[in-house]
């Protein structure tokens, strides 16, 4: 039986409200206009009040009660971190770990009235389902917030994951829809919708998604918890979308079976019914449907198929074991970001400073498309996903392009990255507009070209400032060494957070 162990009561604790009726006036006087306080006082008074000794089912109606406002601050109080890089500011971990916390004392609230309920309280005896699914959402919203914020977690927080959903199949309640006027559009939910929705969200990459990408998968998600089934057994046929596995008795989330070994504890997600959700969804959107015809939401189209197209990636085309196939290394290298001091760097007009080639860094593992690497020493810049990075190993003279796949921060506090490489041996130029007289001109813009791979069949491309590019525009570009080339720029092969990458094709003089 599933023992959860809530932090004991006090008789001593003493909050501003002591039953539903107490909180529906304590919440009224709440001065919402003041986000940061009302976070405060939400989450002082909530966990005063977990330590209240009460009646549970006085607790659970209370609990209830606070949940719209307490979703209104932290959704507010979390747009505070939005598009940050790491390792977060002072006053951002802080905004960080109070929204962490407070969605924590909503999950020991909730682990409190279940084991009330597991322990035989009659007044909770109709309430097991709906107080496995909140303790199963309260639980997930921990691992997503560190995930969406880009610090790892505690692996205890999986665990219980899997220990509440794996109490709702043993009481047979797992799929009993409940109440959930807070699951979008969809005002019902489930223990099997609530944990579906965490493992596939967590599977997604949340550190990889802006805010507004996320805010669409959960709004998704919230639709589409049935049409996944989780089941003990699977089977496949060729072609079709291999299922995800998720170990009961883990304290990490789904991994793909071709990593499981099966054991009782092992659970199976059957992904094609997903897929072809997923692939009819992006050919409408494609056909000229709008979100809104697709059940999709109030969205931009084209920011629905970047979406989409994403997730089945992730979901349903090994996307995740492609990334981890890495060999493992351990050698040093030296890394600087910001365009600017990259193109310093390369062109040896270097002079120290944030991001230089003077910070260490220590690569785990590598293979031909990038490298994962972890900072030795407290970084002197931020990072963020997408953004361009030069490095140079310890057994090299040359530099390597690449861009942050994903950033994170571990429990230690170290700064890791995950980077892919760019393609081409990147050479700082300039380029001056038009065919102006360059020993005139001092119009120009710090750029990099990558050069041609030619056993790759691969053109060579330019690196310039975000923003700052345009179709057809007519450059001429000048090399350290003197030597100049005037192109004609194409398209945007990739855009990054600080950089562009873009073709170019020569103009005859």
């Amino acid at each position: 039986m599933l023992t959860l162990i809530p932090v004991p009561t006090d008789d001593h604790a003493d909050p501003a409200f002591k039953d539903a009726a107490g909180c529906m006036a304590w919440l009224k006087q709440l001065q919402l206009t003041n986000l940061q306080l009302a976070h405060s006082q939400l989450l002082t008074q909530l966990d005063e009040f977990n330590r209240y000794p009460m009646r549970a089912p006085e607790r659970l109606a209370t609990l209830e009660q606070l949940r719209e406002t307490v979703h209104h601050v932290q959704n507010d109080h979390a747009q505070r971190l939005v598009s940050k890089p790491l390792p977060l500011t002072e006053n951002e971990l802080l905004v960080f770990v109070a929204v962490a916390q407070l969605w924590q004392a909503m999950a020991q609230g909730y682990r409190r009235c279940l084991q009330a309920y597991i322990d035989g309280d009659s007044g909770l005896a109709r309430s097991g389902a709906l107080l496995c699914q909140r303790c199963l959402l309260y639980n997930g919203q921990v691992i997503l917030e560190h995930l969406r914020s880009g610090y790892e977690f505690d692996a205890k927080h999986w665990q219980h994951l899997h220990t509440l959903y794996a109490f709702g199949e043993q009481q047979g309640f797992q799929l009993r829809e409940i109440p959930d006027a807070l699951n979008g559009d969809r005002p019902i939910s489930s223990c099997h919708g609530a944990y579906i929705r965490f493992l596939l969200a967590c599977y997604a990459h949340p550190a990889e998604l802006s805010r507004p990408q996320w805010q669409r998968l959960d709004y998704w998600l919230a639709q589409w918890g049935n049409v996944v089934t989780l089941e003990r057994s699977y089977a496949t046929s060729k072609g079709d979308a291999q299922p995800l596995a998720v170990d009961l008795g883990s304290s990490h989330g789904l991994r793909s079976v071709k990593l499981t070994t099966r054991n009782a504890n092992m659970r199976y997600l059957s992904m094609m019914p997903l897929s072809k959700l997923l692939r009819v969804k992006t050919i409408l959107l494609q056909q000229g449907q709008t979100p809104q015809q697709l059940g999709l939401g109030e969205y931009n189209r084209d920011d629905c198929i970047e979406t989409l197209t994403f997730l089945h990636q992730c979901w349903c085309e090994d996307r995740n074991i492609r990334s981890r196939a890495r060999t493992p290394v351990e050698k040093r290298a030296w890394v600087c970001y910001q365009p600017e001091n990259i193109h310093a760097q390369l062109s040896g007009r270097a002079a120290g400073g944030s991001g230089t080639a003077d910070e260490t860094w220590l690569a785990r593992n590598e293979n031909i498309a990038g490298a994962q690497l972890s900072c030795t020493e407290p970084p002197r810049g931020r990072l963020r996903h997408h953004q361009l990075i030069a490095l140079r190993f310890d057994d090299s003279e040359d530099f390597i392009l690449a861009v942050t796949s994903w950033v994170n921060v571990t429990r230690e506090g170290s700064l890791r990255i995950g980077v892919r490489y760019l393609p081409g041996v990147p050479v700082a130029v300039d380029l001056h507009p038009g065919s102006a007289d360059l020993s005139l001109s001092r119009n120009f813009s710090a750029a990099l070209l990558l050069q041609a791979v030619p056993g790759q069949n691969l053109p060579p491309s330019l690196i310039v400032p975000r923003d700052w590019f345009k179709p057809g525009l007519e450059v001429t570009i000048l090399d350290r060494a003197g030597g100049k080339q005037m192109v004609r720029l194409g398209f945007s092969v990739e855009r990054g957070s600080d950089y562009e990458r873009v073709s170019f094709s020569p103009l005859q003089p």
